[in-house]
């Protein structure tokens, strides 16, 4: 069996519409159950990371097939749709894409700082479960702090960046009279949440409606942001009212058809869902103006162009913290021996200052500890840095242990 590797596997906004990638969307539950799989099937580092604009499976595993696999198997999409819409990465490829995801460079909204909250949740689900080693801890604390980095650095993350503040700038742009619409909100899930605050921070309406399935969790929502709250019954008699209507649920199918839409009124419609929840037939409605995320993401505002402008600076950033990581990862191939090394130079000089202290009374224990730990540190940084530079390492490293009788081991 060959060594595992690091490999991604997944899909995203650049290959596919929303509503293929919506078969491939991977809920918490499904997640959890792909967490238990793979750790069953050997897999020992693995993260998921399913969000409206991409899914990707990050993994030490030794076939990309055990991913695509586990990817079909607990998602919508099959075999087929993945070979016609995915990609596979490994390696060095697969280092760079995810700091290129992490830190927004690879984001469907150029420097969508929200992104990394969600990995950092994903690799807390992993971690959960047993399935994060040193390597990927390492990799995603790495990825963290470019992001943070480049966030307090750089003007790349200025202003409102996410998918919710795309249909909000639709809105602010595209909508005469803005205060005297009334807007309705469907689902309060995170877009949902993103959405209200940035409703209420660029808009000046009072008459913002709020519905979700779960009406306690959009009671919370509601009072922080001064909303109306409507029970999801009544939603059919509120689009009747209604100028506006975003959707932000997370439905497997669609959640807002025909039926719910009982006027005659001009409705704008704003679907923010993976897979989209909004019946597609409700364009043929000539009362009706429907949008998908797809369309809303395509949107460049003034905002953007600026943002282009530190993209440079923020790939600087990322290859700083990269080739940190790097040397992180050299250091570690040797480490281990180097660490044996000096333990084991400590165990002599120990004993060599006990039989010492015997013969001499007087031994000034302090300064001969000082100097033996100076040797010491000499010899094993001395060792540490020729290992660095060797263009033979297996074989140098190998001799090392052989010449120190040193066993990692142990």
């Amino acid at each position: 069996m060959s060594n595992p590797i690091l490999r991604i596997i997944g899909v995203s906004y650049k290959n596919t519409s929303a509503t293929n990638r919506g078969k491939f969307g991977l809920d918490l539950f499904c997640s959890k159950q792909l967490l238990s799989d793979a750790k069953e099937t050997g897999i020992q580092s693995i993260v998921i990371n399913s969000t409206c604009n991409r899914v990707e499976i990050y993994a030490f595993c030794d076939s990309s097939k055990v991913l695509i696999n586990l990817l079909c198997k607990y998602s919508k999409a099959s075999k087929k749709d993945f070979k016609k819409f995915g990609y596979k990465l490994k390696n060095d490829k697969a280092i760079k894409h995810i700091f290129n995801v992490g830190t927004g460079l690879d984001s469907q909204i150029l420097g969508d700082f929200e992104i990394i909250a969600q990995m950092r949740k994903s690799f807390k689900l992993s971690k959960s479960y047993g399935l994060i080693n040193p390597y990927f801890d390492r990799l995603f604390s790495s990825v963290t702090h470019a992001s943070k980095r480049i966030k307090n650095e750089t003007k790349l993350s200025s202003g409102a960046t996410s998918v919710s503040f795309a249909a909000v700038r639709y809105i602010l742009d595209n909508v005469k009279n803005l205060k005297e619409k009334k807007i309705l909100l469907f689902g309060a899930g995170k877009i949902g949440r993103n959405t209200c605050e940035n409703l209420v921070k660029h808009t000046s309406n009072k008459q913002i409606t709020l519905i979700n399935r779960t009406e306690d969790k959009a009671r919370i929502i509601a009072g922080k942001f001064k909303l109306i709250l409507k029970n999801i019954s009544e939603i059919s008699n509120e689009i009747k009212k209604t100028d506006i209507l975003i959707v932000a649920t997370a439905a497997s199918h669609p959640t807002i058809t025909d039926k719910q839409i009982t006027g005659s009124n001009e409705l704008l419609i704003l679907d923010l869902s993976v897979p989209k929840n909004v019946d597609e037939n409700l364009k043929n409605n000539p009362k009706i103006d429907l949008l998908d995320l797809d369309y809303l993401s395509n949107i460049t505002d003034l905002n953007l162009n600026n943002r282009k402008k530190y993209i440079p600076n923020a790939k600087k950033i990322i290859n700083e913290v990269k080739n940190d990581f790097f040397d992180w990862v050299e250091t570690r191939k040797y480490a281990a021996t180097v660490n044996a090394l000096k333990n084991k130079l400590k165990k002599i000089q120990s004993n060599k200052i006990n039989i010492l202290k015997k013969k001499t009374p007087n031994l000034n224990v302090d300064n001969v500890n000082e100097m033996g730990d100076y040797l010491i540190q000499k010899i094993t940084n001395q060792i540490a840095n020729h290992l660095k530079e060797s263009k033979e390492f297996d074989d140098e490293l190998k001799s090392v242990k052989t010449i120190f009788q040193i066993d990692t081991n142990e």
